[in-house]
């Protein structure tokens, strides 16, 4: 991206994550990871981390097929909303208005180069209470409750693309996002690309698709305090079935501390703590080659096959089973 940054989006709001085993990924977001069950609405459920100041930040909908429903970004304003959406109006990738989700207002819906959903708003509900859950500490939103991994919030999204670079420039240009790192092959191409509209390392993450298909999920991430938070949700995707596909070590890229895991409707789910915060204004990308990627992850240990090939839908079987 070149000239004035763009300062019109503030973060993902929401992702909605799909399911063909409603009831079995409804025990897994809310007994394991510890979510709490905002509210349903026909065949979906919103949940929240105890950290979220919105009413819920992972939509479940029950669905044929594993994968992303959409992905939701919230506006720093009304006028910031209408900034952006002239802006993808005008890059030929808006599909238009509709009334809003529970918890929001009006949202634009629109897609990536890939074909991933995605809609931007910004009038929001803010998370009220309930007696049971309400908060010692008036600047925290929710109480600790400590059940499961007891997950604060939705970290990043992780998209498979079949073309990184288009995907990257996109969400430079045209939402404002900021790149912090990227893996360019040796033949010049993109292999992955790591954005953030915040100081975090990471938000929105576009990795190359092994299959070269369109608009498929890698995973979502969720954010707990501690490195030791994360190794206790390892313990508890153990006890509870749950497949890990890669345990508790550092990424070289972004640096966080990160749990693989696949949820029972199929899709990849991360839980993670620390990476780093970028304050620089004019903070350089970070670009590594083919062979510096190929060594591995920050300690050494090899990322398993299944981390570079599946993402969700899938026709190939889900890791585990």
């Amino acid at each position: 991206m070149t000239g004035e940054p763009i300062h019109d989006l503030a973060h993902i709001g929401h992702a909605e994550l799909l399911t063909p085993r409603p009831e079995e990924s409804l025990g897994f977001f809310e007994r394991v990871l510890g979510m709490e069950v905002e509210a349903r609405e026909g065949r979906s459920v919103f949940l929240r981390g105890w950290g979220d100041y919105q009413r819920y930040s992972l939509k479940l909908t029950e669905a044929e097929r594993a994968g992303l429903g959409h992905m939701a970004l919230r506006a720093w304003s009304q006028d910031a909303l209408e900034r952006r959406v002239a802006a993808i109006e005008a890059s030929g990738l808006g599909h238009g208005w509709i009334d809003g989700d529970l918890g929001h207002g009006p949202a634009y819906r629109f897609s990536d180069p890939d074909g991933h959903a995605l809609e931007v708003y910004f009038e929001v509900e803010r998370y009220s209470p309930p007696e049971p859950l309400r908060p010692a500490l008036k600047n925290q939103p929710q109480r600790y409750t400590g059940r499961g991994a007891a997950v604060k919030r939705l970290d990043h999204v992780n998209l498979l693309a079949a073309d990184v670079r288009a995907n990257r420039t996109f969400a430079e240009d045209v939402l404002g996002y900021r790149l912090y790192e990227r893996v360019e092959l040796d033949d010049g191409s993109e292999a992955g690309a790591w954005l953030s509209r915040s100081i975090a390392a990471h938000e929105l993450i576009y990795v190359r698709d092994a299959r070269r298909s369109r608009g498929r999920l890698h995973h979502l991430a969720f954010w707990v305090d501690t490195r030791e938070e994360v190794l206790r949700a390892a313990d508890l995707f153990l006890e509870n079935g749950v497949h890990i596909e890669a345990a508790p070590s550092k990424h070289t890229v972004a640096q966080g501390f990160f749990l693989y895991g696949i949820e029972p409707g199929g899709n990849r789910i991360e839980v993670t703590n620390g990476g780093y915060l970028v304050y620089d204004p004019d903070h350089p990308p970070t670009v590594w080659s083919e062979a510096e990627r190929a060594r591995g992850q920050a300690w050494g240990v090899r990322t398993v096959e299944s981390f570079h090939t599946y993402g969700t839908p899938s026709d190939e079987p889900v890791p585990g089973r």
